[in-house]
Parts: C-alpha cells; structure tokens; sequence
C-alpha cells in the first residue's frame, strides 16, 4: 500500500520554512502558499480563462463539454490572507468536470489590506453579476476550502439576510468557521496536523477581523449563523486535521435548522485533503459521492 501523501508533505514543508523564517513577510507568505496546487494533477480536457465578473478578477475552468448554464462559485482557502485563484484552480476544475459544470475561483480582495466583510462582498458581486448574465440562482453553487469554505456558507447567509436570490447549493471542504479559535480538535488532532495550529489561525483571525468586527458575527463566524432556509450543504473534512469540529459543528448547527446537509470525513486525511484529486482513490470515491450528491435533489 502507498502511504505517501503529497499534501501532507507540502504542509510539513510550509510549517518548517514558517518555523524557521517567524517575521516572514506577506510577499513571501503569500508566495509559499501558491505552491498549494502542487499536490493536485493537472485535469485533463480543461482550459481556463481570466475574466473580471462583477468587478472580481478570477479563474474560469471550463471543462469540455460542461454545462455553461451551472456554475461553481468557487472561493480559495488561506485565512483570508493567502492562496489565489491561480493556487486552486486545479482542485476547481477537478470538480467542476466532476459535476460537468463550469467553475469560476475568484481573486477576492485578502487580509489584512482588505478586512471583513470584503471577502463577502466580493463573493455576493460575482452571483448577482452571474444571475444578471442569465444564470438561474438554483444553478449556482458556492463552494470552498478552509477560509473559503467559511465564505462558500456566509455568501449565501448574507443573501438570505439581504433578501436577494440565494445559491441553489453549497459545498465546503475542510471549513474554518470558528473565529474564537477554541474548537476542541485543535487540540486533540494537533500533532496529526500538518499545517494548521491555534498560533497560525490567530494571527489570520486578527488579519482579517481587526479591532472592528466581533469572533461571534454571524458571517464571520457561521457557528453562530441562524440556518433558517440556507441551501443544500455538502461539508468535507479529515479525520486527522485540527479543524475536524468546524465541519463537525457546521453539520450539527445546519441540521438543527432543517437544512439538506451531508458530512463526508475522509479518514486519515489532511486539511482539504481534495487537494489530492487525480492523486488519491478517496478522493475520486469523494468526487463521485459529491457527483451523486449534486445531482439529487
């Protein structure tokens, strides 16, 4: 059996280097977590292709033969500091051929420079610039990673609140959501943990929160989200990563409320561990029941 696992690899190297180089700047920060694509295999029959949606640069994958009139809106993990579109186009893709649909991953505006609610802003720009284009709201999903994945659910919260046309679905993978940074797997999956400790996420916390927006906002914190009429929910994450009780307490929270929510926990894995797609055979079964699952309804 091959127990290599390129993700948690990569991870274990960003830690060293964020260990060694403790005042590293934002330029360089930024610049380590690009390579996060590199674990994923190039897709197959996918080309890509920048555009600016809504004001909001970003990535379209656009896989042969996909259905144009359904679109991923995907938003990139990294603490809301970090990664790109460029970072995770590939693991966009993946999806998007996945489900035969396009994907678009936004260059939304990061932390620090830009802190809380920009990122939400951005993402509600890109839905309503896509449904003004003729996209039906029910064929949009908001999807993510980490950060990310914190955006794909408070994206839709805030259309609920604002009363405007709402994703038909929303997938997160490993979702950060806890801005009071006290969930017990942080504790308990520490040293399983390739990446994520309670010191990285606390100074991402302060980057993107500032002294102006509380750890308990709703829609900077979903934890607290009331989940009345959110859309179908499909959460991801690692057995093995510190931030397996975010998922854990998403999927309890969204299920209190009424909401169609399905958990997949991948076992052994690392912090979105689909970053593995083409790699990894529990990432294609995860693929497919991801598949299956966007296809019920």
């Amino acid at each position: 059996m091959n127990t290599s696992d390129p993700l948690r690899d990569l991870y274990a190297d960003w830690s060293q280097v964020m260990a060694d180089n403790p005042d590293m700047s934002m330029r360089l920060f930024r610049a380590i977590f690009d390579e996060w694509h590199q674990p994923t295999v190039e897709p197959e029959n996918v080309t890509y292709k920048e555009e600016v949606i809504g004001g909001v640069p970003g990535i379209w994958c656009l896989p042969q033969g996909a259905d144009t009139s359904r679109v991923l809106v995907y938003t990139h993990g990294g603490g809301f500091a970090v990664g790109s579109a460029a970072s995770h186009r590939k693991l966009a893709a993946h999806v998007a051929k996945t489900l035969s649909v396009t994907s678009f991953v936004l260059d939304y505006r990061r932390a620090p420079e830009h802190p809380h609610p920009a990122q939400i802003e951005d993402g509600i720009a890109v839905i309503e610039a896509l449904i003004d284009s003729g996209i039906q709201p029910e064929n949009l999903t908001t999807i993510g990673d980490s950060a990310g994945g914190n955006l794909a659910v408070a994206i839709p919260l805030a259309l609920i609140q604002q009363n405007k046309p709402v994703p038909g679905r929303v997938i997160a993978f490993s979702p950060w959501l806890d801005m009071e940074n006290k969930g017990k797997t942080l504790e308990t999956n520490l040293d399983t943990d390739a990446l994520i400790t309670p010191e990285l996420l606390a100074g991402m916390i302060a980057g993107v929160l500032g002294d102006k927006t509380e750890p308990t906002n709703p829609l900077a914190n979903p934890l607290y989200a009331d989940f009345t009429g959110f859309p179908r929910l499909y959460i991801n994450a690692g057995s093995v990563e510190a931030l397996l009780d975010n998922a854990e307490r998403l999927n309890e929270r969204a299920k209190a409320a009424g909401v169609d929510v399905t958990l997949s926990i991948g076992e052994n894995q690392q912090h979105v561990w689909p970053f593995l797609a083409g790699r990894s055979e529990l990432v294609d079964q995860e693929l497919q029941r991801i598949r299956e699952w966007y296809g019920a309804s």
